[in-house]
């Protein structure tokens, strides 16, 4: 079951963070933002964004999660991350007049991710769950808002690998055909259970996949589940 979408332009605006997003934009890195379109905050989401969120403080990123119902309840580790900021509003409203800058990390656009785009464009959008499987056209609804799209090559990834791998592209300048990837792998939980993931991954330098903390033992834990009801 697919549920139902967040629509910001019927939500009624009460921001998280005053800062105006140009000025939060000054003397950092790159902006990542997840314009989240489900009304709720699964438990992989959770980690995904955690991962996000302590990748782009390390890498002085900023990370914005917008889009969010009024309800919404940001957990409080993730509220704690210097570098991230939870908003009410749309990308559309939080980069008014900007909309060049921002690019859209889209499975359909014509050209594929490059580290040029690093000039570019100032801030990424991506479109919440990228990791369905099979996929769904979650970026369809962004889309449809005029934003410039770039490829991040043929393979399914979880959101944070899309985020992780933009800024290796765009921040790190490593194109993305040399970003080492990890493709399909087989999590070994004992002896006698494992799993083999539909996503690709970035592989670590112990040549793991790279995972937010706690992934592994969330997808033990719900083997019995599908991918997709984790979220």
């Amino acid at each position: 079951m697919i549920p139902t979408k967040t629509d910001c332009s019927q939500i009624t605006i009460h921001q998280f963070n005053h800062i105006p997003i140009h000025a939060q934009m000054a003397s950092t890195g790159k902006t990542f933002i997840v314009e989240h379109l489900d009304p709720e905050l699964g438990p992989w989401s959770e980690l995904e964004y955690l991962a996000i969120a302590a990748e782009s403080e390390e890498t002085k990123a900023k990370f914005i999660l917008s889009c969010l119902p009024p309800n919404f309840q940001v957990p409080p580790e993730l509220a704690a991350s210097k570098a991230f900021t939870a908003e009410h509003r749309g990308v559309e409203e939080l980069y008014a007049g900007q909309k060049s800058r921002v690019c859209l990390l889209d499975p359909a656009a014509a050209k594929d991710l490059a580290p040029e785009d690093g000039e570019t464009f100032d801030a990424f959008l991506f479109g919440g769950i990228l990791g369905d499987d099979p996929p769904r056209d979650r970026t369809s609804e962004l889309r449809k808002k005029g934003f410039e799209g770039r490829r991040l090559g043929p393979k399914q990834m979880t959101t944070d690998t899309a985020v992780r791998v933009t800024r290796m592209v765009v921040q790190d300048k490593i194109p993305l055909d040399q970003v080492p990837y990890l493709d399909f792998p087989e999590l070994k939980f004992n002896e006698h259970e494992s799993t083999q993931m539909p996503f690709r991954y970035v592989s670590g330098a112990d040549g793991k996949p790279i995972m937010p903390k706690g992934m592994v033992e969330l997808i033990q834990k719900d083997a019995d589940k599908s991918v997709d009801d984790l979220f």
